[in-house]
């Protein structure tokens, strides 16, 4: 068995988890540093959420190991118990308690004393828009609001690491901003964030990104990194003067691939950018074309996604294919 790594939050070493004959995560290791944000991000039935409850304690391994703090969430201490924040995918908090009730209680579960408990309360409720429905109960809620409520009882207690089960989900726009600046605030405070989403373009937000599909960690990269993977290098966007055919430009050095997506432009996949943007306007030149712009191109998470496991699936037959993810909302 390895030993655990000193310097990350959360280790993960060749874990799989099984339930019965589905395989719902297999051989994942991840190292997660500290006061970093980590987005686990898949289509439904990935493993995501198999994966934090064995980072959370709630389920153990079938193989491999997790340390957490350094320490086995089988064995977890209190104090580390503790420091750790967790807001699960589905609805566990009391329903016939009111919004203020239900984050009091957490808080006095983590042992927050009374003469600080009402000021935290507020701050919590507030950074979720829930203050002005403090006195509403549980159950009266819309489900969007449930998981604002969850999220704030999750943060009531300050943790060192906060473990956020799609905590956007159902939210609306301008709530999911707030969240994520939040979650912001909390990295810089030195707090290190997991967040399992579907919302494909909250990777921007994120440190590094886990992908899973199927079980299976398909790449664990930052999300610039995750563009090259995706498409092979940096992508530049080319527009040219007049009408142009990519099978008559000459080879250039530091460009892997050329794509013509219209009569008079191009996508160009460099090994560095700014080194072949002269070589590509020189190539232009060369041919009798002159160039109208060049800029970076950013593809979407979604196309960045798609691209990862598309690529995995083919070099690994035996993979379960992944589902469409979720686009973000406009």
């Amino acid at each position: 068995m390895s030993t655990p790594a000193p310097d990350f939050v959360v280790q993960l070493d060749h874990v799989a988890k099984s339930f019965g004959d589905v395989v719902a995560v297999n051989d994942v290791s991840m190292l997660v540093g500290r006061g970093t944000v980590l987005g686990v991000i898949g289509p439904s039935g990935a493993g995501k959420t198999t994966t934090i409850r064995m980072i959370s304690g709630g389920l153990y391994p079938d193989s491999g190991f997790v340390r957490v703090l350094g320490e086995d969430p089988r064995h977890f201490h209190r104090r580390t118990r503790e420091a750790i924040g967790y807001m699960p995918q589905l609805f566990v908090l009391y329903p016939d308690l009111t919004a203020k009730e239900n984050v009091n209680f957490v808080a006095s579960l983590f042992g927050i004393p009374p003469w600080r408990r009402s000021a935290r309360i507020e701050e919590v409720l507030r950074l979720v828009d829930l203050w002005d429905a403090r006195d509403r109960r549980a159950s009266q809620m819309s489900g969007g609001m449930q998981r604002r409520l969850e999220l704030a009882c999750s943060m009531v207690h300050q943790p060192t690491l906060l473990i956020l089960d799609e905590p956007t989900a159902g939210i609306d726009p301008v709530l999911r901003t707030n969240i994520w600046q939040e979650i912001a605030r909390l990295r810089s405070a030195g707090v290190t964030v997991l967040v399992t989403t579907q919302y494909v373009a909250e990777a921007e937000y994120c440190d590094s990104v886990a992908l899973i599909s199927g079980g299976d960690l398909v790449a664990l990269a930052t999300p610039a990194d995750l563009r090259k993977m995706a498409l092979g290098g940096e992508v530049i966007e080319v527009s040219t003067r007049d009408p142009i055919d990519v099978q008559r430009l000459p080879p250039v050095p530091g460009v892997v691939s050329m794509r013509q997506t219209g009569p008079r432009s191009l996508l160009v996949v460099a090994e560095d950018a700014g080194t072949a943007n002269p070589r590509v306007n020189d190539a232009v030149d060369a041919a009798g074309n002159a160039i109208e712009f060049i800029r970076e191109y950013r593809p979407t998470f979604d196309e960045v996604f798609t691209a990862l496991v598309t690529a995995y699936a083919q070099r690994h037959p035996a993979a379960t294919p992944g589902q469409a993810v979720t686009p973000a909302a406009q």
